[in-house]
């Protein structure tokens, strides 16, 4: 049975306190199940999709258990792991929010940031500690925290943690704890190596799951529209198309590729946009602004990788569009979750091209149903000969073959040595048919019956060249080879020079003329 209010939670007078003047009233269905158990302090497996609620999931029953004690210096009491800085950030503002009744000391280890602000709050001892694995390792590595007080673990996107490669560093983490802890694990899905996690590290959890694994939220209304060209500029116009014509508020572009998320960038900014770029390649103070300048309003529309795709909670994203179908159905459901959160409606538009159809029919069977299409749908031939296409990393999506061609023609590496390869008989393979010999009267006459004109001067720069080698007569399939005679250097063209006389001319011995 759900309860309908906070009240209702076990939770401490303080923390209901701070969730009145936060505005909420009642419980998401994560929140309801999750919170009840956590605060008796048992071990929570949450699987719900993205944006349900689930950090204040595990934040507010983290205050109430925190409340009495007090962290020592560098041994923090409790400790999040998140897999990206946007993600561990938002976490600490959630316990910023939900507790300003508290005196609680909560400490960020994300990447980007000194190392010696940090080590300060360590210092000073930190109830919550919040961090990204790779961070937390590396102050773990100099001996500057220690991990032995933790009472509260939580895994926040651990099938995230997964895609990034994080796993190794968690279990390395895990075995750094005290076995006596309250582990606290959330994930949106459940492959089988984080089944396998939970079974090592979980002691007989209470399984809570909201929704079906990798679903999207009803709340979001998902729009296709097909480009049939995979030309970046027309999908561009496309895309400003679609923006026009649809009411955003504020809107996230999703594109698979770093790199285009700068081109895309510079293309909203020329059209009039006003627009900003999130990606892995930026520093984390630029990462910052830019989403504080999008939540406050003073960017209207984002371009991201899929940095930005989990975990980020941004209130009220009306839209969210997919430059790049995703490569990953699971990638798409955290694409379009940042908007329709906490029950408020939402607009999803994927732009298609012909490269794209594999991957929206792995979509379609992830969903359950054919997606909707804005404008015109694809044909059924179109879709076939799409689906035909071998999709490689290239900005076309087609693959190149094993010898890219080169720009002007030919193959790359080949190109230009077409005239001078060998055939199999030695000689070399010309690359164009010569002309017929009746155009060079000469040519049918052997060299030594040539005019003396046509002869090259045996004198050049006033040096005498010596005279050309006479050709060998090709010798016949069935004569037998000529045995090879030891060649042999002769000495100002007088006694030959044996093997034992390559000697240093300072090592020779020298024979004077005999004396009459």
């Amino acid at each position: 049975m759900q309860t309908l209010t906070f009240a209702e939670l076990g939770l401490s007078a303080k923390v209901q306190a701070a969730i009145t003047a936060a505005g909420y009233n009642e419980p998401t269905p994560i929140q309801a199940q999750a919170i009840p158990v956590a605060v008796t302090g048992r071990d929570v497996l949450g699987i719900a999709q993205t944006g349900t609620g689930k950090t204040a999931g595990f934040v507010l029953p983290m205050l109430a258990r925190l409340e009495s004690g007090r962290a020592r210096a560098r041994m923090p009491r409790s400790l999040i792991l998140a897999p990206t800085r946007e993600l561990a950030a938002q976490v600490a503002q959630s316990f910023e929010k939900y507790g300003v009744n508290h005196r609680l000391t909560v400490a960020l280890l994300i990447g980007g940031v000194s190392f010696d602000d940090q080590l300060r709050k360590l210092d000073r001892g930190a109830d919550v500690l919040i961090a990204t694995p790779g961070r937390l390792l590396d102050h773990f590595g100099r001996g500057k925290i220690l991990l032995t007080g933790v009472e509260i673990l939580v895994i926040d996107e651990a099938d995230r943690m997964l895609d990034m490669g994080f796993i190794p560093d968690i279990e390395r983490i895990c075995k750094l704890l005290p076995p006596r802890r309250q582990t606290l694990f959330f994930s949106a899905t459940m492959p089988p190596e984080i089944t396998r996690l939970v079974n090592t590290f979980l002691n007989d959890p209470v399984r809570i799951e909201v929704a079906k694994p990798a679903t999207t939220a009803k709340t979001i209304t998902q729009l296709f529209r097909y480009c049939a060209s995979t030309e970046d500029w027309e999908k561009r116009e496309v895309l400003r198309g679609l923006i026009r014509s649809e009411n955003v508020k504020n809107a996230i572009i999703f594109c698979n590729r770093k790199r285009d998320v700068a081109i895309l960038l510079k293309s909203l900014q020329k059209h009039g946009f006003n627009a900003g770029a999130l990606h892995g390649d930026m520093d984390q103070t630029s990462r910052m602004d830019t989403l504080a300048k999008f939540r406050d309003g003073t960017i209207t529309f984002l371009a991201a990788s899929d940095v930005a795709a989990r975990g980020l909670d941004i209130p009220e994203v009306s839209h969210v569009f997919n430059f790049d179908v995703p490569w990953q159905s699971d990638d798409y459901v955290h694409r379009i979750g940042r908007t329709g959160r906490a029950g408020k409606e939402g607009r999803s538009l994927t732009l298609v091209t012909p490269d794209d159809f594999k991957s929206v029919k792995d979509i379609e069977k992830m969903l359950g149903e054919p997606v909707a299409w804005i404008g015109d749908a694809p044909t059924e031939e179109e879709i076939a000969d799409g689906s035909k296409r071998k999709r490689g990393r290239g900005r076309r999506g087609a693959a190149a073959p094993s010898g890219r061609q080169d720009a002007r023609g030919g193959r790359g590496r080949d190109r230009g040595r077409q005239a001078a390869r060998p055939s199999g008989n030695g000689q070399h393979r010309e690359q164009q048919p010569q002309p017929a010999a009746a155009a060079d009267p000469q040519a049918e006459q052997p060299r030594a019956a040539r005019p003396e004109s046509s002869q090259p001067s045996q004198k050049q720069n006033g040096r005498s060249k010596p005279p050309a080698r006479e050709a060998k007569p090709a010798r016949e399939p069935w004569e037998p080879r000529e045995p090879r005679q030891p060649q042999q250097r002769r000495d100002n063209g007088s006694t030959p020079v044996g093997l034992g006389d390559h000697v240093p001319a300072f090592l020779r011995k020298t024979t004077r003329p005999v004396q009459a």
